[in-house]
């Protein structure tokens, strides 16, 4: 069997010679602007029979048999086979692209080209849609094969390495992304319809605040000074609610300098929103409509299987989720008090339970460990609720308990799907948290927030009481069943070069390691 770079080199043979013979294997545009789509042309036979189409995509499969040829072109839709026959195809310049290619010119095509085509749609003999093709041009010549299934293209690593391989060879992969994308545009769509204004935050920051992460940092030379990437869109979205904004939305990129799980990645797409005049109650109302409105547009249905084989049903439209209370969890699965414990007791629970004791903990990273021990084993969905205050600096106390906080954590296949709380507009009591929340992270917790004195400014100009709430890739690779790498386009990965890209390019890529 032929290496890599054996068929890389046979590849660049082929096209030298589509060179020599005054053709350009990448044209700066088809030869004929493309008609239709291959779907919809196979989707109307009965419309198209007969009638002269032009069509573009990639070489899937190539068959010759002396003077008839099949070839399996692919678009963005589907597939068709073009049918080339030396009696009806312009023939004898096909290298130099001029009348396009003819049969003799095959041996200089391969899987993985693109070409456009012009011709008839019709049926063959054994009644498959088909391409009677007129004209034939290459207008991108590749140099290495496609990978298939049956070439083995399953190892994760490759996949998720070179993931415009994995969707060209795995569809499905492809599809998941379609879906993706119209899991973001249905939140886009349900707030826009409810009165939401999308308004975009900055992405480098001079305080990282509005989540419980360390955060990245880089340096900006024209101010001569360190920036964080953000880690939230909180804290700029309720300044806008302090502008006079009723309602906000900001759908993008937020870093968090942490470790890859199954839940989480470094880089990922965060969806925050703010409505004024709004209270927790308002918003588990607004989240369940939601989460069901982008499940509907997205995926057409409420029941999910999820990657463990978890069943889910958000339920019906109008239903309410049940809610359970984060102080009783941690006081019927561990015997602890919350507001009456020790960092000590703590960490003897977390070791009894085989959790890991860090020499920076808190009670609160204590406590919140335990609780995510416990939230693997709850289907939801639910709402987590009954929040202490110390373990979220933002919401606002509750009236019938002041250790409590107003948030709820809709809790979906043993995982947070969102955190959402009603916000705290008080300024001076968000000063002291802000000031405890900094003597944590003065004593090693990197995690903790840090002090934000100008939103403290903000607040003090008044905010009206309102409710936020955020949300992340998360929710779509809960409900899609699939891991956090394998639900994005491109995760990070170590930079690795392969060994036979290595010797294809010698000492280009020597500066890379």
């Amino acid at each position: 069997m032929a290496t890599l770079k054996e068929l890389r080199d046979e590849r660049i043979r082929k096209l030298n010679e589509i060179r020599a013979a005054g053709g350009d294997p990448y044209p700066a545009n088809t030869r004929n602007p493309r008609t239709h789509q291959i779907a919809e042309i196979v989707d109307n036979f009965n419309k198209f029979e007969g009638k002269k189409v032009t069509l573009v995509g990639r070489i899937v499969g190539i068959r010759k048999f002396g003077k008839i040829a099949f070839i399996v072109i692919r678009d963005y839709t589907g597939e068709i086979q073009l049918f080339l026959n030396h009696s009806t195809i312009s023939s004898g310049k096909g290298a130099g692209q001029g009348d396009g290619f003819g049969i003799e010119d095959l041996r200089l095509l391969d899987s993985g080209d693109f070409v456009d085509t012009t011709g008839e749609v019709i049926k063959t003999k054994t009644g498959e849609i088909s391409i009677m093709v007129r004209k034939l041009h290459l207008i991108s010549k590749s140099l290495r094969p496609m990978p298939t299934k049956q070439d083995g293209f399953t190892n994760k690593e490759e996949r998720l390495r070179r993931r415009y391989v994995d969707m060209n060879v795995n569809l499905d992969v492809r599809e998941r992304f379609v879906r993706r994308s119209k899991f973001w545009q249905a939140t886009r769509d349900f707030l826009n319809q409810n009165g939401f204004i999308e308004l975009n935050t900055p992405v480098l920051e001079h305080t990282a605040g509005g989540a419980d992460a360390n955060p990245f940092v880089t340096h900006m030379d024209s101010l001569d000074q360190d920036f964080y990437l953000r880690i939230s869109q909180e804290l700029p979205l309720k300044r806008l609610i302090g502008a006079g904004f009723e309602r906000v939305f900001d759908i993008g990129p937020r870093f968090r300098n942490e470790n890859y799980t199954d839940e989480h990645l470094p880089e990922h797409i965060a969806m925050e929103w703010y409505a004024a005049y709004w209270d927790w109650n308002d918003g588990m109302e607004f989240t369940e409509n939601m989460v069901r409105y982008i499940a509907d547009k997205t995926w057409g249905r409420h029941k999910f299987i999820l990657a463990d084989e978890t069943t889910v049903d958000l339920g019906k439209d109008g239903e309410h989720y049940p809610r359970i209370s984060f102080v009783e969890i941690i006081r019927d699965n561990y015997d602890i008090d919350v507001f009456d414990t020790t960092i000590e007791e703590v960490a003897k629970k977390l070791e009894e339970n085989n959790l890991e004791v860090e020499r920076t903990d808190s009670i609160a990273r204590g406590l919140d460990k335990l609780w995510k021990k416990v939230r693997k084993t709850i289907p939801g969905p639910m709402f987590l609720v009954d929040i202490p205050v110390f373990l979220q600096p933002l919401a606002k106390k509750q009236a019938k308990d002041e250790r409590l906080s107003e948030q709820f954590n809709l809790i979906l296949g043993g995982t947070e799907a969102c955190k959402a709380y009603s916000e705290l507009n008080d300024p001076i009591d968000q000063l002291e948290r802000f000031i405890e929340q900094q003597r944590l992270r003065n004593a090693g917790d990197k995690e903790a927030m840090m002090l934000d004195i100008d939103f403290v400014e903000m607040l003090e100009y008044g905010m009206p009481p309102t409710c936020g709430f955020g949300s992340t890739d998360r929710l779509f690779w809960l409900l899609e069943g699939v891991t956090a790498r394998e639900g994005v386009p491109f995760p990070q990965l170590r930079r690795e070069v392969d060994e036979v890209t290595k010797g294809i390019y010698g000492d280009v890529i020597k500066g890379l390691n």
